[in-house]
């Protein structure tokens, strides 16, 4: 199945603790439907110090389930679904079902 969103994408989340917030997908794990998303999900985290890193609690992003995060749209801002278009040259490009918009990527 074709990827629908890729690292380096704009995503809004939808439900849970962070709806309405935006990020940059960081990471995706096709494997288990989760992506990483910048400043989306934190979670506090106890480190052990380490000879080359201090000790103590840090905040990190924790994977967020790709049915629970959308596309921006790149004309409206709004979330949106992807769709998939075959161009005259043979590429496959991906587009917002929103406003048609080529998604960049």
């Amino acid at each position: 199945m074709a990827a629908r969103i890729r690292k380096g994408d704009k995503v809004v989340v939808l439900t849970g603790r962070d709806k309405g917030r935006t990020g940059e997908v960081i990471e995706v794990r096709p494997a288990e439907n989760r992506a990483l998303v910048r400043g989306v999900n934190m979670v506090k985290r106890h480190q052990r110090q380490t000879t080359n890193q201090d000790g103590g609690i840090i905040s990190k992003e924790s994977p967020v389930h790709l049915s629970n995060i959308a596309i921006v749209d790149p004309k409206t801002g709004k979330p949106t679904r992807i769709g998939f278009r075959i161009e005259a040259d043979g590429r496959k490009v991906r587009i917002a079902k929103r406003s048609g918009a080529e998604i960049n990527g």
